[in-house]
């Protein structure tokens, strides 16, 4: 049965924040929750995690009232919310307790997830010391354990990642999960990302990186000024835009073809053209012009919309 959020509503005095919200997840995967800055997104899952009241809704697991303690939840806020003057492994330890998971375990899961993360170094500096060179006095050196105000923000987000899955959480809740990474970061999170989802577990995404959104989720809702202004499975959205934007290529200027085949130019750059259409009759239209005329044509892609562009269709127009 998965999850079911129903009207799940928040006021703040005569503000709405997030305004009769309903989603459901029938089967594992990813589920992407998207919106401009204050649309309500990490307030709606603070108010499923029951880190804050909500006024009105509800959230199932299973058909029963949704809790941590029917549901294994991962949880990685957008926010750093590392100790900053503790040992990372005491940490991880305390939150892996938390979580009901026996020390035995969590030590197992720490390090094969310090593997996968490729922070080794920093929740095991008997090691480093081991490896390093010999002091003056002819001994190893001994290295202290690495405090979380000492990492960047990158390691303290793969820190932090680990904690959400310590318990083997049945939900994952990823909030931002991808913002500050550099290139290889973000693909060692996309990498357990990808292991969750074969896992069958069930993750809910909020992210302003659509591209990475696209790769992942199957299911979404827009959120804008507090209200769901889109919502469904990606590809059937897609299939409703149709196949509206055209790439195209020339080895010359066609701007008197553009205009006479009566299309939306989005952007050009030296010959190459991102174009609007209405479908593929207007689209192949402006090609039979350019081939009959013998223009060279490099490049012609029809395509869906990408999950950016229908974005910022939703709410560009009226972003504040």
């Amino acid at each position: 049965m998965g999850l079911v959020v129903s009207g799940l509503t928040k006021r703040y005095g005569e503000k709405t924040v997030v305004d009769h919200l309903s989603f459901e997840m029938s089967h594992p995967g990813v589920y992407a929750l998207l919106g401009t800055n204050g649309a309500g997104k990490t307030t709606t899952l603070r108010m499923m995690l029951g880190m804050l009241a909500k006024d009105e809704g509800e959230v199932l697991w299973n058909g029963k009232p949704f809790s941590i303690d029917r549901c294994k939840v991962g949880y990685l806020a957008e926010e750093r919310g590392l100790y900053p003057k503790y040992s990372l492994m005491d940490q991880l330890l305390y939150f892996a307790a938390l979580r009901g998971v026996s020390r035995q375990d969590a030590r197992r899961r720490i390090k094969t997830l310090a593997e996968k993360l490729e922070v080794e170094e920093y929740l095991y500096p008997e090691q480093r010391a081991e490896e390093g060179k010999a002091s003056r006095s002819g001994k190893k050196g001994k290295a202290k354990p690495k405090l979380a105000d000492q990492l960047s923000k990158g390691n303290q987000q793969k820190i932090q990642l680990m904690a959400a899955l310590l318990s083997d959480p049945d939900l994952l809740i990823l909030d931002e999960p991808l913002s500050g990474l550099d290139p290889v970061n973000t693909d060692l999170f996309k990498g357990i990302i990808r292991e969750e989802i074969q896992k069958g577990k069930y993750l809910i995404m909020s992210s302003h990186q659509m591209a990475t959104v696209e790769e992942f989720c199957t299911d979404l809702t827009i959120l804008h000024h507090s209200k769901p202004v889109l919502q469904g499975n990606l590809n059937v959205i897609k299939k409703i835009y149709g196949r509206v934007n055209l790439k195209l290529k020339t080895e010359q200027d066609i701007d008197a073809y553009l205009e006479k085949a009566r299309v939306m130019v989005l952007s050009e750059k030296e010959f190459e053209y991102q174009i609007k259409v209405t479908g593929e009759e207007q689209a192949n239209q402006l090609l039979q012009m350019l081939v009959s005329d013998r223009i060279p044509v490099i490049a012609f892609e029809l395509r869906e919309p990408s999950l950016h562009e229908i974005f910022v269709e939703k709410v560009g127009n009226d972003h504040e």
